[in-house]
């Protein structure tokens, strides 16, 4: 297969480790793909994610990674999109027939690790392909064929982890601490969350974070870590919250961390901050009742790329269901207490993706963490990739909104907004 180089490189200096860019004719790069993946002695593991702009995907990342069971081995294929995640395993000719079929699909990223280097490939929204090749400068392990094995977590505990020492997660010497798995795991699965929505590659650096009502902070300082950190992409974090010993708490741990130049926190209400430059990612984890929708509101206000909100508490739209009549046929359910009050979450909740989905935002909402572990584990995740005010979207939330007599906080919030593309408050 004759690739055209782009990067300036001759063949002398082919055989040398370090990254190569090449560009391929529209359709060669599946064959370079394809013989990756099928390559027993070297394959480790492909994704396949991102969307061409135009073209509609089944799954949001599709993973290929070859495993043994029974003692024979198999290719084990998993599709993923927000609402699950199936895997299925291939051997023989099937495999090639899968394969294929990924590479006909209109994915904008691959990434291919073998263990002598990787491979990524960018395609364009005219199939043109940029592939990106990077060679070992040793020899990676072999794949590992274990089925069931231990699943992999993106902050690794069994290695000492500055941040994990410095938020007590790990010991001095660098061990997880048995008190703090639910709180590590949580951590984890949030990160899980941002990694899933496979657009950080599309980010421009440095990647600028938010984090609005910020308490805690741990998964603001876990956010920066991985990006600045575990996956290399410069980033800045502000995170914002009222009580002033937080913020002060916060500053000296980033000072202690040496993070203070790109990491920082500042007292202030949600509705008030200004952000220096307009972020990428704002999240909004736990603000109780209204001040999620509130940083909500400025998150589409700064025109942010990706969205994470765990709302907590829900009241606004509660007090006005007991306003006036709800709808007779719900009668059995508002009878109880505990079911209203969670159906008003719900419908809260609902109010504020459907806003999100019309004001440009692919919207989902998630399990965060188990209910094992807190009621409040929900995520609304936004990832800003839709056209304006589609008229489905809008005639659904005019119909939620009339049916129960309510208006949500959030469209008072974003009511220039919401009115320019359509939809009455």
């Amino acid at each position: 297969m004759t690739l055209t180089d782009h990067t300036g490189m001759d063949d002398a200096d082919s055989d040398l480790a370090g990254p190569k860019e090449t560009r391929h004719d529209p359709l060669a790069f599946r064959d370079q793909v394809r013989d990756l993946i099928l390559d027993e002695d070297a394959f480790v593991q492909a994704t396949f994610s991102g969307r061409r702009r135009g073209y509609e995907l089944p799954w949001r990342r599709v993973t290929v990674r070859p495993v043994a069971i029974r003692g024979e081995r198999h290719v084990q294929i998993s599709y993923i999109d927000e609402r699950q995640d199936v895997t299925k395993n291939f051997t023989g000719e099937a495999v090639v027939g899968k394969i294929d079929e990924l590479l006909a699909l209109p994915f904008s990223q691959i990434h291919v690790v073998t263990t002598t280097g990787e491979v990524q490939v960018r395609i364009s929204r005219k199939g043109i392909a940029r592939v990106h090749q990077t060679q070992t400068s040793g020899v990676r392990e072999a794949p590992r064929l274990a089925h069931d094995r231990r699943k992999e977590r993106l902050l690794p505990a069994d290695e000492p982890d500055p941040f994990l020492r410095a938020i007590g997660i790990q010991t001095e010497a660098g061990h997880l601490r048995a008190d703090k798995r639910r709180k590590y795991r949580q951590i984890d699965e949030f990160l899980r969350l941002v990694v899933g929505t496979a657009e950080l590659e599309d980010l421009q650096p440095p990647v600028r974070i938010v984090d609005c009502g910020c308490g805690s902070a741990d998964l603001t300082f876990a956010a920066f870590h991985y990006l600045n950190h575990i996956r290399g992409v410069p980033a800045e974090a502000v995170g914002v919250d009222i009580k002033a010993d937080l913020v002060a708490k916060h500053n000296a741990l980033a000072g202690a961390l040496g993070w203070q130049d790109k990491l920082h926190f500042e007292v202030s209400r949600i509705v008030d901050y200004q952000p220096v430059a307009p972020p990428d990612i704002v999240l909004a984890l736990h603000a109780c009742d209204t001040a999620t929708d509130e940083a909500l509101a400025q998150a589409v206000g700064w025109n942010a790329k990706l969205i994470f909100s765990a709302p907590c508490c829900h009241h606004d739209l509660q007090a006005q269901m007991s306003e006036h009549p709800m709808p007779p046929v719900f009668t059995p359910v508002l009878r109880h207490g505990i079911l209203k009050e969670r159906l008003g979450d719900v419908l809260t909740d609902s109010f504020r993706a459907q806003i999100l989905r019309i004001l440009g935002y692919r919207t989902d909402v998630v399990q965060f963490v188990s209910s094992e572990h807190t009621a409040r584990n929900l995520m609304i995740r936004a990832v800003k990739k839709l056209p304006l005010g589609e008229p489905q979207q809008v005639a659904e939330y005019h119909a939620l909104a009339s049916y129960w007599e309510v208006k949500p906080y959030l469209a008072h919030l974003l009511a220039a907004q919401l009115a320019a593309v359509g939809v009455e408050i």
